[in-house]
């Protein structure tokens, strides 16, 4: 047979979607005869799963390349926080519940944590203004820079997705199956919403790219990124980039870092992975100063 005659093998595509298959008998309707990699039974066995942590990152990291995102700007923040408009309302129905019930201890702890809510909704707009910075610099048409990457839900990552949205930019959203199902948020592009089982994987996406590390005030995910990626870049796993830790006052109230150098627990100099700042423009100052890139004005 001569070279142009020759017919390449069919792909495993085509042979998934044959329809006229073998004859029906025992044999063929027996679990051992599907083919491996369209048997979900088999590829969700325990023994697989080392397979499955493969397809995980294996998916996002071509997904990621077909879109042209080179290097992302990672953004993490509480999924509680809301807009200011969204915490003023419930401030103002918290306020009418305690109001209708004068002396109830558990009415008055909630009107202040609406309170304090309201407070941190300034953080929303900090991260919406602060990704809509960062994305200006990408190239939307071609390979893209600066890509904001959140992990895909409401409240701070929402804002940041939003913020790009802004200016027609890219983002990316890494969620993650909860018990309590998180939905992406609407301002991920479609095309690089990603869903994960495993922790472990989307938290090697959120660093594999990132030209710089953004954290807003948050809880136990927060936190978890927060110290993961600091030891990383403690023990020089990986390279130092921009460390950003949005609002003073809330990081000195939820981690004594200072406690922990005068313990003798972390060098002094490990403090210096941070970098505390309070404003989007003061963060994007930091970021465009590091990679050595004219800032854009603020809008």
């Amino acid at each position: 047979m001569s070279p142009t005659e020759f017919e390449p093998l069919a792909s495993a595509r085509e042979e998934v979607g044959r329809h006229d298959g073998p004859a029906d008998t025992p044999q063929t309707r027996a679990p051992s005869f599907r083919l491996a990699f369209a048997d979900d039974n088999f590829l969700l066995r325990d023994d697989l799963r080392p397979v499955r942590l493969q397809l995980e990152l294996l998916k996002t990291e071509l997904l990621l390349q077909e879109q042209g995102v080179r290097s992302t700007i990672a953004v993490f923040g509480s999924a509680r926080i809301p807009e200011p408009e969204s915490a003023k309302r419930r401030l103002d129905a918290a306020e009418a519940a305690a109001h209708a019930a004068p002396g109830n201890p558990e009415a008055a702890r909630a009107l202040a944590r609406t309170r304090r809510m309201l407070a941190n909704s300034r953080y929303y707009d900090e991260a919406r203004r602060l990704a809509n910075l960062v994305s200006s610099v990408c190239q939307i048409n071609a390979e893209c820079d600066f890509v904001v990457l959140t992990g895909g839900g409401p409240g701070i990552m929402e804002a940041a997705n939003r913020g790009a949205a802004d200016v027609g930019a890219k983002s990316v959203g890494l969620n993650i199956v909860l018990p309590h199902e998180q939905a992406p948020n609407p301002y991920v592009t479609p095309e690089l919403c990603f869903r994960f089982h495993y922790f472990a994987i989307r938290k090697i996406h959120f660093l594999q790219r990132a030209k710089a590390l953004v954290f807003f005030p948050g809880g136990f995910g927060t936190l978890d990124e927060m110290f993961e990626a600091a030891t990383l870049m403690q023990t020089g796993k990986i390279e130092r980039i921009p460390f950003i830790l949005f609002g003073r006052e809330f990081w000195d109230r939820a981690v004594d870092l200072q406690m922990m150098v005068d313990e003798g627990m972390v060098a002094e100099k490990d403090l210096e992975i941070f970098k505390f700042v309070e404003t989007a423009e003061e963060a994007w100052q930091h970021i465009a100063g590091f990679w050595g890139i004219a800032p854009i004005p603020a809008r």
